[in-house]
């Protein structure tokens, strides 16, 4: 039935665009039709067709499930996705690789907790590129130590990958609390002292700047 909608949606389209095409030409056609394409949301295209924007999203519960395990991660289909998806997934691989799958997901939820804050750029990779190529002012470390980004742990860079996209694609993880910052257990920063300690998940501290509200405490 969605399929036969759509067919009946795109014959109308076209047969619209011919009494356009007659009096305004095949430039504003192209242009009306684009128009139109782009009024639809992705969502709707996917449904016509049976396809599923968020693997994470249960077709039962209608809620996203995650587990924070290796074996859960492996089970995912593998993880692609565009610019965006591509600063979070190297975030994740140099700053937390090494970490819980929970510790992942915690890190990912602050770079978008960023995201969502107006203390911050509004993309993955302005947040995670901000400050970048002036010294002492990169807000993560891996992007300004000098070396060149190198992913040579391919399995590593496979899982966070999924963690990425899942957390992209909207899974509710909400493990820190509204945390902005965080740091390992390794350091202790001066600006730890003024904001709020959320959690600890694994060998990273995460904390929230109480001035500035996220979508998340909202």
């Amino acid at each position: 039935m969605k399929l036969l909608t759509m067919i009946a949606v795109m014959a109308a389209t076209i047969t619209i665009g011919k009494s356009v095409a007659a009096e305004t030409g095949l430039d504003a056609l192209i242009e009306r039709e684009q128009a139109s394409l782009n009024a639809v949301p992705e969502r709707k295209f996917s449904g016509f067709f049976g396809f599923r924007t968020n693997p994470f999203k249960s077709r039962k519960t209608g809620t996203q499930q995650v587990e924070y395990t290796n074996d859960w991660l492996d089970k995912q289909p593998q993880a692609t996705g565009g610019k965006q998806f591509s600063c979070l997934a190297e975030a994740l691989y140099f700053e937390a690789r090494g970490e819980t799958v929970k510790g992942q997901f915690a890190v990912a939820e602050v770079i978008l907790n960023r995201v969502r804050s107006a203390q911050f750029p509004n993309s993955p990779c302005g947040v995670i590129n901000q400050g970048t190529g002036r010294r002492y002012q990169c807000q993560f470390t891996y992007t300004c130590d000098g070396h060149k980004e190198v992913i040579r742990e391919q399995k590593a860079y496979q899982r966070v990958a999924k963690v990425a996209r899942a957390a992209m694609d909207g899974l509710k993880s909400e493990l820190t609390a509204g945390a902005t910052y965080y740091h390992t257990t390794a350091v202790r920063p001066r600006w730890s002292r003024t904001f709020t300690n959320t959690t600890r998940i694994g060998v990273h501290l995460f904390y929230r700047d109480d001035r500035y509200l996220t979508a998340l405490n909202n």
